[in-house]
């Protein structure tokens, strides 16, 4: 059991929030590993962010994840910011420090590695270029990944070029911008193909680009996990390429903030998947 001088208090800020799946997650680690602490989701409008998360340290908190709208707005808030946080823009994970000060971090790179990694031992991004469909905040996050694990080259092609445009600028020549209309020919020779956009995603238009050029060595995952076999991964996997779905992201991303806030570090399962699926 857990020694915490005081109940540690953790949870998730978004706008609207009863969707995530970030309190069972959290919550079956806390039951799991015997922690006398809680994880809480808290939907906050975009003009209370601030009075909130300083008033969160003085409540108990020791930290909190950071969800749709108020990724880039909580890393402008922050006092100590990560390098990883501050070369994509956006926090994800903040820390609460015991004087009040607020760390920010961005660990959903973090969390794509390591599903890629734990799905497919085989893959090596270093191997050959990765080719990323999208350009917002999860394209932001992936290709700092994909760069920093050592990939050649990242071909990167979003509905609207201009703000692929705007990460070339950013993140230098190891990034080559497609036209979305040219999104096929940047499949040829990758090793990687990652779809960060909401298509495929239930609700939303199938993500329609040809896989023609796609080598069948390649490994494919994508960021939508509702459902969790999007066409892009069936397309995939009968070209005989390995496919990993994006749930084990949203796992694994959890990983670093659960550590820090609760001095333990957790394990993603089959039992922790199959629990928060079904939550």
């Amino acid at each position: 059991m857990s020694d915490h001088p005081k109940i540690p208090l953790a949870g998730v800020i978004g706008h609207p929030i009863a969707h995530s799946r970030s309190p069972a997650l959290h919550g079956h680690w806390l039951k799991t590993y015997g922690i006398k602490g809680h994880y809480v989701p808290m939907d906050v409008a975009e003009e209370d962010l601030e009075m909130v998360l300083r008033a969160l340290p003085r409540a108990g908190f020791v930290g909190c994840n950071i969800t749709i709208p108020h990724k880039e707005r909580a890393l402008a808030l922050a006092d100590v910011i990560s390098d990883r946080a501050a070369l994509i823009g956006a926090a994800n994970t903040l820390v609460f420090h015991a004087d009040g000060r607020i760390y920010a971090d961005n660990t959903d790179g973090y969390g794509f590695i390591a599903n890629l990694r734990e799905a497919a031992p085989h893959w090596d991004a270093a191997l050959a270029p990765a080719a990323v469909l999208g350009a917002g905040g999860a394209a932001r996050a992936i290709i700092a990944a994909l760069i920093e694990t050592g990939c050649p080259e990242v071909r990167i092609a979003n509905r609207t070029r201009a703000r692929a445009d705007v990460l070339r600028a950013e993140f230098g020549a190891r990034l080559v911008v497609y036209d979305w209309g040219q999104a096929a020919n940047m499949m040829e020779g990758v090793a990687t193909l990652v779809n960060t956009t909401s298509l495929g995603m239930v609700g939303k238009p199938d993500l329609r680009v040809p896989l023609d050029a796609l080598p069948d060595s390649a490994v494919v995952t994508d960021c939508v996990y509702t459902p969790l076999q999007t066409r892009l991964l069936i397309e995939a996997a009968e070209r005989g390429c390995v496919t990993v779905d994006g749930f084990g992201m949203l796992l694994h991303q959890a990983v670093p903030g659960f550590e820090r806030w609760f001095g333990q570090r957790p394990e993603v399962t089959a039992e922790l998947r199959e629990k928060v699926l079904s939550a």
